[in-house]
C-alpha cells in the first residue's frame, strides 16, 4: 500500500460533542469549507467517470512530492476501474458524493487540514442493458490538506484508505470468456426468508454508508468500533449474523463489554467458525478465474472471506445481487453498501472464500 494511504479509518464519531465555547468558531470554518471541498469532490468524480486523469491534474499541485502522490492514487483508481469496467463489461453513468466535514484547523496562513467522511455513490449499467442502473455505495475518512491558490484551492496532501489500492492487476483478467458469461446472466428468481431479511435490512442499516441521512456515516453505537485496532469487517459480519438474522451466541463466537472473542472479531477467526461450527458451508475457493462461475451460486445472507498471503483479512456480506445476479457485498472497513464482491480486490494473489449460511 502506498504511502499516501492510511491504514484504517479514522473512528467514526459523528455525535461527538464539540466543547461549547469553540463550537460555534468551529462550525463556522466548517461550513465554509464544506462546498469548497464539494466541488473539489465533484470534479473529482467526474474526472473518474469519464476516465480522464489529466484534468484530475487542475486539483493538485504537482510540484509537491505528497500532492503528486494524492493525484497519482488517483489515476490509479482510474485506470483500475477502467480495467474493472472492461472486464465486467459495465460502464459508470453517475458518481455522486456526500461528505460530512469534522474538522477544519488553519495550520499556516491560506493552508488548512480538514478531517471528513466521504459517502460515493457508484451508479453503473451493464453494455447490453444500458436502461437498467445499478449503484453501490462507498464510505472513506479523509485527512486533505487545501491549500489556496488565487481564487481557489488545491489538495497538497490527502490520506485515506482507498478501497482500490490494492488492486493493480486486473489486466490480467480481461478475457471475452468472461466477458460473455457474465452478460449471459440476469437476475434469477429468489426470495429471501424472514431471517435472511433481517439480516439484510441490519446490514444495511448500520454499514456506515445508508443513503438515509439518518443513518448515513453511522455505526451501531452499542458495539465498539475495531477500525483503528486493525478492522471492524469481522465485528460487523458477526453483528449482522446475531442482531439482524438472531443467531445465538456462544463461548466461542461472542461479544461483551465491548470486547470480542477471535471467532467475533477477527477476519481468519469468524471464517473458521462458521465453517467449523456448522453454520454455513464452502461453495467455491480459489483466484477470481477459478471461482468467478460460482460466485453466481452465492445469495443475500452469504459471505465472502478475502485470502491474501494465505490468511483471511477481510469478511464481506453478500446482501444483494445486481441486475445479471452478480454477488454484491456489505461490509465495514472500507465501508461497503451493495458492492460488485471482487471491486477493489483484483489483486492476481487474492483468493476468494464464498460460504454459504444457513439460516
Amino acid at each position: 500500500m502506498s504511502e499516501y494511504v492510511i491504514n484504517h479509518e479514522v473512528t467514526k464519531s459523528v455525535d461527538e460533542e464539540i466543547p461549547q465555547e469553540t463550537k460555534s468558531s468551529e462550525d463556522e470554518l466548517k461550513d465554509s469549507f464544506e462546498p469548497i471541498l464539494m466541488d473539489i469532490i465533484k470534479n473529482r468524480n467526474h474526472c473518474i467517470q469519464t476516465l480522464d486523469d489529466e484534468s484530475l491534474k487542475t486539483s493538485y499541485n504537482l510540484d509537491i512530492k505528497v500532492s503528486r502522490w494524492a493525484y497519482e492514487s488517483e489515476a490509479q483508481k482510474i485506470k483500475y476501474l477502467k480495467n474493472w469496467c472492461e472486464k465486467q463489461a459495465v460502464k459508470f453513468d453517475k458518481i455522486e458524493s456526500t461528505i460530512k466535514v469534522r474538522k477544519v484547523k488553519e495550520k499556516e496562513k491560506d493552508l488548512y487540514g480538514i478531517l471528513c467522511f466521504n459517502s460515493t455513490a457508484y451508479t453503473y449499467s451493464y453494455l447490453d442493458s444500458p436502461d437498467v442502473p445499478n449503484t453501490f455505495y462507498l464510505g472513506t475518512s479523509h485527512y486533505i490538506n487545501l491549500k489556496k491558490d488565487g481564487d481557489r484551492y488545491i489538495i497538497t496532501k490527502e490520506w485515506y484508505t482507498d478501497p482500490f489500492a490494492d488492486s493493480l492487476h486486473l489486466d490480467n483478467l480481461k478475457s471475452e470468456e468472461m466477458k460473455s458469461f457474465i452478460l449471459n446472466h440476469k437476475m434469477p428468481d429468489y426470495t429471501p426468508n424472514e431471517r435472511t431479511k433481517k439480516a439484510i435490512e441490519y446490514a444495511h442499516q448500520y454499514c456506515g454508508v445508508n443513503p438515509n441521512p439518518e443513518y448515513n456515516f453511522k455505526y451501531n453505537k452499542n458495539y465498539k468500533n475495531f477500525n483503528p485496532d486493525g478492522g471492524d469487517c469481522a465485528n460487523f459480519a458477526s453483528q449482522i449474523l446475531h442482531e439482524g438474522a438472531g443467531f445465538k451466541k456462544n463461548n466461542t463466537w461472542n461479544y461483551d463489554a465491548r470486547e470480542g472473542t477471535k471467532a467475533w472479531v477477527n477476519a481468519q477467526g469468524f471464517k473458521n467458525y462458521i465453517v467449523g461450527s456448522g453454520r454455513g458451508g464452502y461453495i467455491a475457493k480459489g483466484t477470481y478465474q477459478q471461482v468467478y462461475k460460482s460466485a453466481y451460486n452465492m445469495r443475500p445472507g452469504d459471505f465472502v472471506a478475502y485470502e491474501k498471503k494465505g490468511k483471511i483479512t477481510h469478511i464481506s456480506t453478500v446482501t444483494g445481487l445486481d441486475s445479471k445476479g452478480y454477488p454484491l457485498v456489505t461490509c465495514h472497513n472500507t465501508d461497503r453498501l451493495l458492492v460488485p464482491y471482487d471491486l477493489g480486490w483484483s489483486n492476481k494473489g487474492i483468493r476468494f472464500h464464498f460460504i454459504h449460511v444457513y439460516y
